[in-house]
């Protein structure tokens, strides 16, 4: 209990400089994740954009900051975790058709509406995605709601620095280091040669070569489930255009994973109410949220609406819980950062 309200307490401090914005959480998580798979070889360094939170990877421990939280585990070093059972017809996972049917809706919309996008804008190496994302946030007591306008411009190669805004504070992101790695790509190379099938698409992920004809997705363990959970909803949550069958192969690889369900009547930022589709990390301490929080979708065409997630914070020294609502305005194709379409 006490390493729990430990973690609590580090989540809330406030060093005075600009928080992880949702890429970097996401590397060091996976950074973690790799480390827990990857035996007792030394880990690459990770990179973070606050100082105060430089953190080590080395030996039985690893360390990672998810959903705000900074989390330490102990690797056991009898193997890489339990495995989680397969998604066959007879599993849980399958006999919950509602988020089968959200994610293949979400799949078989993004083929209708997403091939024009995809081949119009081919990102050079050189050039930057825009984003514009509106966010609110509502306090869960007292229903007080801020409205925030976060603007990035992500350097496609990662070879210049990218502006990144989080809850309207923005920074100037570094290139990643030569022993460093990034997730998701945003150049056009990289995405082209994932998998547009969605069960090759998990086994890329998972660092996985496909065992036979039928591809077969058993003895994944949850620590690799939750890697795939987190490399998907990268992609999809930071990534807004990609090559042709790549959205649609990582939505319905998304709702093959163990613990991934759908939960109905969820408002997003606009009021509108939706189908939200989240996931139940095993691999997480009590209280610790997965990357990616709720995706939300219409209920009828499963067109993609926005993302429902939260936090908290401390206010005269009174923990605040907040909600965040958030949509995707737009994106362009830009040739420098801080260039406005």
């Amino acid at each position: 209990m006490r390493d729990i309200e430990e973690l609590r307490e580090l989540r809330e401090y406030d060093a005075g400089t600009p928080p992880l914005d949702d890429a970097t959480r996401g590397r060091v998580r996976a950074r973690l994740l790799s480390t827990i798979n990857a035996g007792n070889g030394p880990a690459p360094a990770v990179r973070h954009r606050r100082p105060v939170l430089r953190v080590a990877l080395t030996g039985a421990v690893a360390v990672a900051v998810v959903g705000g939280v900074l989390v330490t585990g102990q690797r056991d070093d009898s193997g890489d975790g339990k495995t989680a059972a397969p998604p066959t017809a007879s599993s849980p996972v399958m006999q919950n058709l509602s988020v089968r049917i959200v994610l293949n809706g979400a799949a078989t919309y993004a083929r209708r509406h997403e091939q024009a996008a995809s081949l119009a804008a081919s990102p050079r190496d050189d050039q930057f995605i825009y984003t514009k994302e509106i966010i609110r946030e509502i306090d869960e007591k007292t229903g007080a709601t801020k409205t925030y306008t976060d603007e990035d411009w992500r350097s496609v190669d990662n070879s210049k620095p990218s502006w990144i805004m989080e809850i309207g504070k923005g920074w100037w992101s570094q290139p990643p280091q030569k022993n460093e790695t990034v997730w998701p790509p945003q150049d056009w190379g990289t995405l082209k040669k994932l998998p547009t099938d969605p069960r090759k698409l998990i086994l890329e992920l998972a660092h996985r070569r496909p065992s036979g004809k039928d591809d077969s997705l058993s003895g994944i363990s949850d620590a690799t489930w939750s890697l795939v959970q987190f490399k998907l909803a990268g992609l999809l949550k930071l990534v807004p255009v990609m090559p042709e069958g790549l959205r649609p192969a990582a939505y319905e690889a998304l709702g093959m994973i163990p613990g991934v369900k759908a939960v109905p009547n969820q408002k997003d930022a606009k009021g509108r109410t939706g189908v939200a589709v989240t996931y139940d990390d095993p691999t997480l301490p009590d209280g610790a949220r997965s990357f990616g929080g709720y995706f939300i979708f219409d209920p009828k065409t499963y067109a993609f609406l926005g993302f429902r997630d939260a936090r908290a914070v401390v206010r005269n020294k009174h923990r605040v819980e907040l909600t965040q609502l958030s949509y995707l305005d737009s994106w362009a194709v830009v040739d420098k950062a801080k260039q406005r379409p």
